[in-house]
């Protein structure tokens, strides 16, 4: 039987166990899980937050985290600014980034989530607005949702993945995981 584990990925924890280049005071998931011969389904980088995949499972890693595979990843991102409907409809057309154009993604203003404080929390300008939104993506491209917002205009200033597939990170306080039956 598999194992799959869903972990709360705190900012600031590396998406590894450990490594080549890494500084011997960086955190990383050896800090929060100690279940051997599991490995990460994808990444989420040092400043994104939330639900990151790990299995014992060759191909349901490769399922999860291949992009031929097209498993929806939702992400709440805070942005930069009100996005005008016309920002919301080029990610929904995708976004031509120096890589090429992303495939469309679902996206839609939301209300602030209930999400756990950040820390260190995001810097708070009252001369710059902010909103989120709820951004659904089939690729997995590096720092696809940040690139994503900056070309329409809206940087992200801090980025939760929400969902992958039917998983989700909702019970989960940052640096929390648990195991479930797959």
């Amino acid at each position: 039987m598999s194992r799959l584990i869903l972990f709360n990925k705190p900012f600031g924890c590396l998406s590894q166990f450990s490594g080549s280049g890494v500084a011997a005071d960086a955190v990383t998931l050896s800090r929060f899980i100690a279940v051997p011969g599991v490995y990460p389904a994808g990444r989420l980088d040092r400043d994104s937050e939330g639900l990151l995949l790990l299995t014992d499972d060759g191909r349901l890693q490769a399922r999860i985290a291949e992009p031929r595979h097209k498993m929806a990843k939702t992400y709440l991102a805070q942005v930069e600014g009100e996005p005008l409907p016309g920002a919301l409809d080029a990610l929904r057309r995708g976004v031509r980034l120096k890589d090429g154009t992303t495939l469309p993604a679902e996206v839609e203003r939301i209300a602030d989530p209930d999400l756990w404080p950040r820390d260190p929390p995001i810097r708070f300008r009252k001369n710059v607005a902010d909103c989120w939104l709820s951004l659904t993506i089939r690729e997995g491209r590096n720092r696809q949702v940040r690139r994503m917002t900056a070309a329409v205009g809206h940087p992200t200033l801090r980025l939760v993945r929400h969902a992958v597939g039917g998983w989700s990170v909702d019970g989960l306080a940052p640096g929390e995981w648990r195991e479930i039956a797959v």
